[in-house]
C-alpha cells in the first residue's frame, strides 16, 4: 500500500515551499483515442515531489502516487500544498494532436525531428559546413528526405564565447536559405532571438521562432510573435543578455529550470501569444554542469504540467563529451540517440538533432518496441 509522504523534519516553515505533480507515461497516438480515451489521469502513474527552498536549506521529497490514490495522497497533504497539488493535477497537459504550421501539419502524437541547419562559420560541431547558401539549402532537403519534419536554420553560434553578430548579418546569412527550403515545401523553424531576424524569417517563410532566450533579449520579440500567430519555442538560458550562458545558480536544476519556464509560458499568454502554439525546451547545455543536465534527462516529463509540447536537444553537446572521455563533438552520435531516445520515453515531442538518418532509426525502434501490433 502506498504510504502518503509526510512533511519532512526541517525545524522551520513551509512558507515558500511548492509542489509539483508530473505523470511518468506518454500516450502517444492521441489521434487514434476517441473523446471518451482522453482522461489523462485514468492512463497515468503520477510522480509527485515537493521543492522546500528555506535560507539556504532545500530539501526535495518525492513518490510514485497510483492514480487510484491520488486523490487521498493530496487530501493528506499540508492545506496549502495540497491546494497547489490540486491546481498541478488540473493543468496537466492533455495530449496533444497537431502543430500547426500554414498548410503544413505536424503531428504530435508521436516524436518528431528537427534537424539543425547552422548557417555560421562557429557552431560548436559543423560550424562552416553550411555557410555557402546553396550548401544550407541542398542540406535542410536532405535533412527533410532523411525524415526530419522541420528544419530549424540558425544564423548565430550560441556556443559559450561565441561573439554577437549584427542582425543584418544574420538576417543575410538565413534569409535566402528560409525562402528556398519553404518554397521548396519544408517546414522551417527560425533559430534566432533577435526580432528583426525574426519579422525577415517569417517572410521568407519560417513557420516557427526557436528563440534561446524564450523572448526576452529583444523588447520587440514577443510582440512578433504575437503578430505573425506562429508558434514559438521558449528555451530556457540563466541569462538574456548576449552570453546565455553566464550567471547560472541553481538550488534544484530541473524545479529551477520549469519555474522560469512557467513564468515565460504565463508571460507570453498575457502577451497574447496563443497557449496552443506555445513549446517549451529546458535548454540542455546552456549555463548548466553535467549534474544539473542529467537531473533535466531524467526528469523531463515533469514539463508536461506546463500544458505544452516539449522539445528536447541534446544533440552533440558537450554532456555527451563529458561522460565519455571527452569525445570530440562528431564523435558524440552514440551519446546523441541514447539521450533523444530517453527523451521520447518521457514523452518530448520535438527532438532537434544534427543526424537524422541515425535518430530516426532509433526513433522507429522505440515505437517497434511500444507497438503492441508488433510485441502483442
Amino acid at each position: 500500500m502506498f504510504q502518503p509522504l509526510t512533511k519532512p523534519d526541517l525545524g522551520q516553515t513551509w512558507e515558500d515551499a511548492r509542489v509539483y505533480l508530473r505523470p511518468t507515461c506518454f500516450i502517444d497516438r492521441p489521434h487514434e483515442l476517441d473523446e471518451g480515451a482522453l482522461r489523462i489521469a485514468d492512463t497515468m502513474v503520477w510522480f509527485a515531489a515537493w521543492h522546500v527552498s528555506l535560507r539556504n536549506n532545500d530539501a526535495v521529497k518525492s513518490a510514485v502516487v497510483p492514480v487510484a490514490e491520488l486523490d487521498d495522497w493530496i487530501a493528506a497533504m499540508p492545506d496549502r500544498l495540497g491546494e497547489a497539488a490540486e491546481a498541478q493535477r488540473a493543468g496537466v497537459a492533455r495530449p496533444r494532436g497537431n502543430l500547426q504550421l500554414g498548410e503544413r501539419s505536424i503531428r504530435l502524437g508521436e516524436p518528431q525531428l528537427m534537424g539543425i541547419l547552422n548557417v555560421t562559420p562557429d557552431s560548436f560541431s559543423d560550424g562552416g559546413k553550411h555557410i555557402d547558401a546553396a550548401a544550407a539549402i541542398d542540406a535542410g532537403f536532405a535533412m527533410g528526405a532523411a525524415g526530419a519534419a522541420i528544419i530549424d536554420v540558425g544564423g548565430e553560434s550560441t556556443r559559450p564565447g561565441a561573439p554577437l553578430i549584427w542582425e543584418g548579418d544574420e538576417i543575410q546569412r538565413i534569409e535566402d536559405v528560409v525562402a528556398a527550403l519553404a518554397k521548396g515545401g519544408v517546414a522551417v523553424s527560425i533559430d534566432t532571438r533577435k526580432a528583426a531576424v525574426m519579422e525577415a524569417a517569417l517572410a521568407a517563410g519560417a513557420g516557427i521562432v526557436n528563440d534561446i532566450s524564450a523572448l526576452r533579449y529583444d523588447d520587440r520579440a514577443i510582440e512578433v510573435v504575437v503578430q505573425a500567430g506562429c508558434p514559438v519555442v521558449l528555451m530556457h538560458a540563466p541569462s538574456a543578455k548576449s552570453d546565455p550562458h553566464e550567471g547560472a545558480t541553481y538550488a534544484h536544476a530541473l524545479f529551477d529550470v520549469y519555474d522560469m519556464l512557467a513564468e515565460r509560458v504565463a508571460a507570453c499568454k498575457a502577451a497574447g501569444v496563443d497557449p496552443a502554439k506555445i513549446i517549451v525546451d529546458p535548454g540542455i547545455g546552456f549555463g548548466k554542469g553535467v549534474g544539473d543536465n542529467l537531473a533535466l534527462v531524467n526528469g523531463l516529463a515533469l514539463f508536461h504540467t506546463l500544458g505544452c509540447p516539449i522539445l528536447f536537444g541534446a544533440s552533440r553537446k558537450r554532456l555527451i563529451g563529458a561522460l565519455d572521455n571527452e569525445a570530440a563533438a562528431d564523435q558524440r552520435l552514440g551519446g546523441t540517440v541514447a539521450l533523444h531516445y530517453q527523451a521520447a520515453a518521457q514523452g518530448a515531442q520535438l527532438l532537434r538533432v544534427h543526424d537524422i538518418a541515425e535518430n530516426r532509426q532509433a526513433l522507429r525502434v522505440w515505437r517497434g518496441l511500444r507497438d503492441t501490433a508488433l510485441t502483442g
